[in-house]
């Protein structure tokens, strides 16, 4: 599948786009030609050469400020789709092997977790965990994991119904060994689409969450935080939530360029996960 896809226009463009974001996330820091936190008498200046993007209503460099926002915004992003994938992909695929008591307590939680209001429980989780930005992370995986669930689930249970793994059960394959030597592989591709599309997503929450201040708190620069400061001075510089906000939608952009790659070179199609594990599912668990 690999090379399906570096073939493709699409996934080498989004390729390139996100190794230029990695580089920013890595090396950005250090290449801010001023510290980040430290103002000056050039009070929202103009761009110049002394100052590419400007500076902000403390004579802060935005370009610098930009530049060390970037590991926290898309660290954020990689952290809320790792605790999503390791939460929902793995129950997902088991709900289909592991008997109806953990099919149904699993399927329970997922419709738990989706039930809840997003903005709420973040609020919350910070403020039984902790404002900083692990705990928030953690509170929007979790409500992002459903989707890995059902993604699993759904290409378990196609999984479950082909011919190799009916014969493979015949043969006597347990349980474990089915879904290590043939489920996986088809649970894959779909699972990197969701995650692609999940990294995108998480990067828009991390800036919506630090936008309005939860789980990094001023004046540690951030992509979201650098959109809440410079909303509240529009009059003087209407330009400055350009750059942020290029960042955030080129970089999701690119991910979600990725997924269609990835869903192109696959050949991965939509099915339901709501049905119910279908019978070649239930002859391993038999056999197992």
């Amino acid at each position: 599948m690999l090379r399906n896809l570096t073939r493709l226009r699409s996934a080498r463009i989004a390729f390139g786009i996100l190794a230029f974001i990695a580089a920013l996330t890595l090396f950005g820091p250090l290449l801010a030609p001023y510290d980040p936190l430290e103002g000056g008498d050039e009070i929202l200046a103009a761009p110049s050469a002394l100052h590419w993007l400007g500076t902000d209503y403390l004579g802060r460099d935005v370009l610098s400020r930009l530049l060390a926002g970037s590991p926290v915004s898309v660290a954020g992003a990689v952290e809320v789709a790792a605790i999503a994938l390791f939460v929902g992909a793995l129950p997902g695929v088991l709900s289909v092997y592991l008997g109806r008591a953990f099919e149904w307590f699993t399927l329970r939680l997922v419709d738990t977790l989706i039930a809840l209001p997003f903005l709420v429980f973040a609020v919350a989780m910070t403020a039984l965990l902790g404002n900083g930005i692990n705990q928030a992370m953690f509170a929007v995986g979790l409500l992002v994991s459903p989707v890995f669930y059902r993604v699993a689930r759904a290409a378990a249970l196609q999984a479950a119904n082909a011919q190799y793994v009916e014969a493979a059960v015949l043969a006597g394959a347990s349980t474990w060994w089915v879904i290590r030597h043939h489920v996986w592989a088809k649970v894959l591709p779909p699972i990197g689409v969701a995650l692609a599309n999940t990294m995108g997503t998480g990067l828009v929450i991390v800036a919506s969450l630090t936008f309005l201040g939860i789980g990094v708190q001023p004046p540690t620069p951030t992509w979201g935080g650098l959109l809440a400061s410079d909303l509240g001075y529009l009059g003087y510089r209407p330009y400055a939530p350009l750059f942020p906000t290029a960042l955030i939608m080129l970089t999701v952009w690119a991910f979600n360029l990725l997924a269609d790659a990835i869903r192109d070179a696959a050949g991965v199609h939509g099915r339901s996960a709501g049905t119910r594990p279908v019978a070649s599912a239930r002859k391993v668990e038999i056999a197992a």
